[in-house]
């Protein structure tokens, strides 16, 4: 490994006094109490974490937070989707209560998507709101989730409608944890990386239609350009618009689309968050192309590049066909985004420009669903 690629970079995402630095690079976890300290009212943390991140990443979390005197307590949560309910919240809440926390306790979210969501939410509505810090260990996770204070956990009727923004006080991005990661982890993670070139940067989707494939077998100085450029774009949108009101909502490209498949089959292992945007993008494209607005040359060239990182690009691909339109449909009217009864999507113009669509046909869906494969 070359002195560059031990580097760790620092970004700031300006809310004022509710900024906070996001570090990316290696050796993040071994110096967390360390870069956490100066932040803490309270030399107490409660460590929150999965079963599967525990045993590999627990152990150096704790001996940086001994050698700072930081007392802490550790509650492991089981890993998958699945966890991120009302009844795996309520444990959980109740959990940190018994660890005697006061408003100066500092919860420490160690893990993926699911431990950053379910964690943060606790700490948005523990004792009405303590300090939080994302250790976030899924490429998934580094790039967008831990960013932004989204909180959230699903319900029967969807996906992460129970939630709220709620910043963390700090983002350690540790490289290094990401080759502890399944392939097919990875993978899903990279849907979010493309997402950012799509949405808004020509130049950094070119770039991973060279360096992808770099990006995803973790050679250090391509992946850490690649966190490093889709934080660095997150922490611009989410200043300019924390509360999703204007241009944060071009984050959510795929995520309607993607959400809804993510109900159809269950929130669970048969398909992960990543690869439910990735199809999610590509279906969003094809749809662009059915209005019009988009060209088929891109949504071929997008379904190409999500294909070779080992993603899906169709329905057939998850077991779905034109004969779950309705239910696709009915999922997607449950969204966070609808508004007056209509469905809000994020479509794209072309590679590198996308908006927001505030009207889109129920019929021009089910059609679309209907057709598609």
């Amino acid at each position: 490994m070359t002195e560059k690629s031990k580097r760790v970079e620092r970004l700031r995402v300006e809310l004022g006094d509710r900024g906070y630095d996001i570090l990316i690079g290696p050796g993040l976890i071994a110096r967390a109490g360390l870069e956490i300290l100066p932040l803490m009212r309270r030399r107490q943390a409660v460590i929150i974490t999965d079963a599967t991140v525990a045993h590999h990443h627990l152990a150096p979390l704790r001996a940086s937070f001994d050698a700072q005197g930081i007392g802490h307590q550790e509650i492991v949560l089981p890993a998958g989707e699945a966890t991120k309910d009302l009844a795996h919240f309520g444990r959980l809440v109740d959990d940190v209560l018994a660890c005697g926390i006061e408003r100066g306790t500092m919860l420490v979210a160690l893990g993926g998507g699911v431990v950053g969501d379910i964690a943060g939410f606790a700490a948005a509505t523990l004792l009405r709101g303590i300090d939080f810090v994302q250790i976030p260990t899924t490429l998934l996770a580094q790039v967008d989730s831990s960013v932004g204070g989204k909180t959230a956990i699903n319900t029967a009727a969807g996906k992460n409608l129970l939630g709220a923004f709620y910043q963390p006080r700090l983002v350690l991005a540790d490289t290094d944890t990401l080759s502890t990661l399944p392939t097919r982890e990875l993978r899903a993670g990279y849907a979010e990386i493309v997402k950012y070139g799509l949405i808004r940067d020509t130049a950094f989707f070119e770039w991973l239609e060279a360096e992808g494939e770099a990006v995803c077998d973790l050679e250090p100085a391509a992946a850490t350009r690649a966190i490093l450029t889709s934080c660095r774009m997150k922490a611009a949108i989410v200043a300019a618009d924390e509360r999703e009101e204007g241009d944060r909502a071009l984050l959510n490209f795929g995520h309607t689309f993607g959400h809804a498949l993510e109900a159809e089959t269950g929130f669970g292992d048969t398909l992960l968050h990543g690869e439910a945007v990735a199809l999610g993008m590509a279906l969003a494209l094809d749809f662009a192309v059915c209005l019009g607005i988009a060209t088929g040359q891109d949504a071929s060239r997008v379904k190409r590049h999500l294909a070779a990182a080992g993603l899906p690009t169709g329905l057939s691909a998850i077991g779905l066909s034109g004969n779950a339109a309705d239910r696709l449909v009915g999922h997607m009217g449950k969204d966070k985004k609808v508004r007056d009864g209509r469905i809000t999507l994020i479509l794209p113009r072309r590679i590198g420009d996308a908006f927001v669509m505030r009207d889109a046909s129920t019929e021009q869906l089910r059609e679309f669903f209907g057709a598609a494969a």
